[in-house]
């Protein structure tokens, strides 16, 4: 069964206008990022905490895998915003966002006993990175993409 078969249109527009929203979300994020000439991952990276601290954290000590870290991180936010916004390969841009936001909350994760907590958003396992992670496996589940979207013109032969 399809999913245009399963959603009414309330629940349809409700889905798309998170989709938007969550695509807004990444591509500004990526877009600030990139016009901002001194950014770089390398804070992040130091200042991880939590049980996959040391890996973070031997990440930022070499400079070349600071430069790809950068590139990736700058160019996947931007290459997930637009998948999102555009409908375009939106399943395969909910998995990167997941995959990105994983790393984000593994490296920063929401603990009692990490310095970061008061600093940050001061949630308790709980952040906005693992929210949106249940966001996008809801999204990933019911490609609203292959209805509104370039997806419904890219997988145009694979409904039929």
């Amino acid at each position: 069964m399809r999913i245009q078969n399963k959603l009414n249109k309330t629940q349809l527009f409700l889905l798309l206008t998170v989709r938007v929203l969550l695509g807004w979300y990444f591509l500004y994020e990526g877009c600030s990022k990139l016009l901002h000439p001194h950014w770089t991952a390398i804070g992040f990276l130091k200042s991880s905490e939590g049980w996959f601290s040391s890996f973070f954290i031997s990440i930022s000590e070499n400079p070349n895998t600071v430069d790809i870290i950068n590139f990736l991180n700058i160019w996947g936010l931007i290459a997930i915003g637009l998948g999102l916004i555009l409908g375009a390969l939106s399943q395969v841009a909910s998995i990167a966002a997941i995959c990105i936001l994983t790393l984000y909350y593994l490296a920063h994760p929401p603990l009692i006993n990490t310095s970061q907590q008061m600093l940050m958003e001061n949630t308790l396992w709980v952040d906005k990175n693992l929210i949106f992670i249940a966001i996008l496996l809801l999204l990933y589940s019911l490609p609203t993409s292959h209805i509104i979207g370039i997806d419904r013109f890219l997988f145009k032969n694979k409904r039929n």
